[in-house]
Parts: structure tokens; sequence; C-alpha cells
């Protein structure tokens, strides 16, 4: 544990950050289930929407530090393929 006051406040302030992050970690993780979810169902509709509410979530997350921008458009880029697939 830490012994000065500045290091103490430190660990008070990481621990409520990573509560926070993981709150909005588990958010971005259920956007994305639930186009997973309107895919498996073959619901095109579903899965479009789901997906057009998803790609602001996944954006804002990215802005904030949560996910690596590299993570976001694959997982973009990987929903989108499976849509078009479902689509045609």
């Amino acid at each position: 544990m830490a012994n000065i006051a500045s290091a103490k406040k430190r660990a008070r302030q990481s621990e409520v950050r990573r509560i926070h992050n993981a709150g909005l970690r588990s958010m971005v993780r259920t956007y994305i289930k639930k186009v997973v979810k309107a895919l498996e169902v073959k619901d095109v509709n579903a899965a479009v929407t789901a997906y057009h509410d998803a790609v602001p979530v996944i954006d804002s997350m990215v802005n904030k530090g949560i996910i690596h921008s590299n993570k976001a458009a694959r997982h973009k880029s990987r929903l989108t393929k499976q849509i078009k697939a479902l689509s045609a």
C-alpha cells in the first residue's frame, strides 16, 4: 500500500476509473452481442438496426481510450460483412 498522500490519492482514482471503464467496456460488448444475436436469428432488419445503434457506441469508446481504434474497426468490419452476407 502507498505511504505518500499523492500515491494514496492516485490509487483511489485508479480504482474509480477502473470500475467506470469496466462498465463502459461491458456496454460495448452488449451492443456487439445484440448485433450478433440478430444475425444468428437471421433477422436482417434487426441486425441493421442493432448495428446502427452499436457503431456510435464503439466509436465513442475509441475516443475515450477504452478500446483501440483497430479493434473497433475490426468489429465494425466483421459485423458489416456478416450483415451483407445475410442480406444477399
